[in-house]
């Protein structure tokens, strides 16, 4: 990571606004993940050797320099039967061979030869196969049948075919625990939950426990569409969790919509009122993940140049992971332009998720102090026709006075700005600045 991006992080770290509940102490994801994972583009067909093309590319790339570090494997890495997952020995899901022949560890080892990190994915229960074969519970004298409900199924998006486990006996924490060991032995570093809901908080807290007794660091983050009543939970026990449900549009030619677009604006801007709603619950050691960011493929994503930069602010404004899901075979110039602005990167990682402060129409703005005093704005168009003039005046960001301002997107040091700034929009475009301010009194603002 450069030393913008350093500096940045290092001063963010000394912020003293208190979060409205303690984050998660895994010591775990202190600022947002950044890297890329496998749903966007591979989508339900990942295979080791698409894996590690992606993780090559990753690393050729020179992203990783910029923070990128993530290699992340999503769902349909399993191997299935008519009754759902296929299960070893103690019940946990059975990678495909075929896709994978090596392994996961294998993997996983390949990943961080090349300097970067393994993440992976799971959802909460036990498959159906591990009940009718009545699988023993690695490290036990339990077996499948005495920690299963099998008057409840739980949700899963693939193989389907899993109940819910029964929580109220020890076996149910044990064979989580067994699970969780296994992927540490594989070497993950990023394990991706999905299908919680408020009625999987118990599957959540097992997790979090498994994880931690494993003794390998390993980033926990939740999917997806996160009801916000149990916001604190999430921050309590997990460092990540998604606000939304996909931000995949499937709408493109290939099966269940796969394929080129991966998304159009009405998936991201979409996201506009959810950051706002969730904005409190962020801070160091659990952010609120706004889903996969769609830059590096140019306008066939779905999205035009100015969307795309629009589609980056609001996740660096709400401090969301950054995790790319596109084709990183096929990386773009001007989108690289833009992954490798590390102005915008630094936002992202300075450890505060921005509040709205105007909603107006299609004009919004957005606003963040950072640990060093400096102001960081965000104006948004966020219409599909027409310029738009969006305007702020500095006491609705936090200060009176005047302030100088610098242009993050470009990099131009714009001067002195008096009182107010505004900015003539294009459908679509955002202007991101830095505002520091002068002689000016700091207002009190949440």
């Amino acid at each position: 990571m450069n030393r913008l991006i350093t500096a940045v992080v290092l001063l963010a770290a000394l912020l003293v606004a208190p979060a409205k509940v303690a984050a998660s102490d895994n010591g775990q994801s202190i600022r947002p993940a950044m890297g890329w994972s496998s749903w966007s583009f591979v989508r339900r067909w990942p295979t080791e050797t698409k894996i590690k093309q992606q993780a090559l590319a990753l690393k050729n790339s020179g992203l990783p320099a910029h923070g990128f570090v993530y290699v992340n494997l999503d769902d349909f890495y399993q191997k299935c039967d008519a009754n759902g997952f296929q299960v070893d020995g103690n019940g946990r899901w059975l990678v495909d061979p075929a896709k994978f022949p090596n392994g996961i560890k294998a993997l996983a080892d390949y990943v961080h030869g090349l300097g970067l990190k393994f993440g992976f994915y799971v959802t909460p229960g036990i498959a159906e196969n591990a009940v009718t074969r009545n699988t023993p519970v690695a490290g036990t004298p339990y077996h499948a049948k005495d920690i299963a409900d099998t008057s409840r199924t739980q949700k899963n998006y693939n193989c389907k075919h899993m109940y819910r486990l029964n929580y109220s006996s020890p076996g149910a924490q044990a064979f989580v625990d067994s699970w969780a060991a296994q992927y540490a032995s594989w070497g993950v570093d990023y394990l991706k939950i999905d299908g919680v809901d408020a009625t999987t908080i118990d599957d959540v807290k097992a997790w979090d426990k498994a994880l931690r007794r494993t003794g390998r660091p390993i980033n926990f983050a939740l999917s997806n569409n996160l009801p916000i009543a149990n916001a604190s939970t999430w921050r309590q026990y997990a460092n990540s969790w998604r606000t939304q449900g996909d931000v995949e549009c499937y709408c493109g030619p290939g099966p269940n919509g796969s394929g080129y677009p991966l998304t159009d604006w009405k998936h991201v801007s979409g996201r506009f009122n959810s950051a706002a709603s969730w904005q409190q619950w962020a801070g160091p050691g659990g952010w609120n993940d706004l889903d996969s960011l769609q830059l590096g493929n140019g306008d066939k994503v779905g999205l035009t140049a100015d969307q795309r930069r629009t589609h980056f602010t609001l996740w660096a404004m709400a401090a969301s992971p950054l995790l790319l899901g596109t084709d990183l075979t096929a990386l773009n110039n001007t989108d690289m332009a833009m992954l490798t602005n590390d102005r915008i990167i630094a936002v992202d990682q300075d450890g505060v998720a921005a509040a709205r402060i105007v909603n107006s129409g299609v004009k919004q703005v957005w606003r963040k102090k950072e640990a060093n005093g400096d102001y960081v704005v965000a104006l948004f168009n966020t219409g599909t026709s027409g310029n738009s003039t969006v305007s702020v005046d500095w006491s609705q960001v936090g200060f009176s006075g005047s302030a100088d301002v610098t242009d993050l997107w470009s990099g131009k040091h714009v001067g002195t700005v008096t009182n107010s700034y505004s900015a003539t929009l294009r459908p679509g475009e955002t202007r991101l600045i830095r505002a520091r301010p002068g002689s000016a009194t700091n207002l009190a603002l949440s």
